[in-house]
């Protein structure tokens, strides 16, 4: 069972008719110590350079207090909407049905642990509401980002994203970095292509979007990774990972668009 939660101030006739530049989720699944201070700073980050945004907290079937926080954030922030599973939907599909929920015409997505800067939220949304890009996505991978993260984690996201590159025909860097944006009507005419339950939803949208001719902005970003409360299990999610990358390029040789998949 789902169920949405709105802030106290916007209520259904009132803030439905609002118009919303931006929308931004904030994916939670069990999340209880740190959804509140991502709350507080990605408002913070929204409000020096956008007047018109929601924040949706898209709690995913968490087994802690998660939901009920995120309810009583909501209940006493007019800009912030509640939205909870009572079971595991996945990353990615709660990620799907936050945007579908959504009212902004840029939407965008930041993963709770903040382990990128807020300081280039701006910069991201731009890329979509002034640069008219249609989707932006930043980047561990490019020369002018600083990242720290252990060697281990450092050398599977560069093993795996050149996988994506030399497979599936990516021009980008990085694939997963939990900081993206994209335009609405360009991922909504996407959204529904993207299969993946979880982890592998980032590279398999970015991948369709290259594919579909849609133009992609990599933004390179300070990251630091946050070990403390991961969600990431390194070799099981490496190991699904890569053999998502492999399903993808054998259904796409085997003209998966339109016909059979292999898998």
């Amino acid at each position: 069972m789902t169920h949405e939660s709105h802030g106290s101030k916007a209520s259904a006739g009132a803030g439905e008719a609002e118009a919303v530049e931006v929308t931004v989720v904030l994916p939670a699944h069990n999340e209880a110590e740190r959804i509140e201070c991502a709350v507080e700073e990605t408002e913070r980050a929204l409000s020096s350079f956008c007047r018109r945004y929601e924040i949706i907290i898209a709690e995913d079937g968490s087994t802690d207090n998660t939901a009920e926080i995120a309810r009583k954030i909501a209940e006493k922030r007019k800009n912030v909407r509640f939205m909870h599973s009572d079971e595991r939907l996945g990353r990615g599909r709660a990620l799907n049905r936050a945007f579908k929920k959504a009212r902004g015409e840029v939407l965008a997505y930041i993963d709770v642990d903040l382990s990128t800067d807020m300081r280039h939220l701006r910069e991201l949304i731009d890329a979509i509401r002034v640069e008219n890009y249609d989707f932006a996505t930043g980047s561990r991978l490019l020369k002018a980002s600083h990242t720290q993260r252990s060697l281990k984690r450092e050398a599977m996201s560069r093993l795996y994203n050149f996988l994506v590159r030399l497979l599936l025909r990516s021009k980008l860097r990085d694939h997963q970095c939990g900081f993206k944006a994209f335009s609405r009507d360009a991922l909504f005419s996407i959204l529904d292509e993207v299969e993946d339950k979880h982890w592998f939803w980032d590279t398999e949208l970015l991948v369709k979007a290259q594919w579909r001719g849609f133009s992609v902005k990599e933004i390179p970003v300070h990251w630091e990774e946050r070990s403390e409360g991961t969600k990431v299990k390194l070799l099981k999610d490496s190991i699904s990972m890569l053999s998502n990358v492999l399903k993808m390029w054998l259904n796409e040789r085997c003209g998966e668009r339109g016909k059979e998949k292999v898998f």
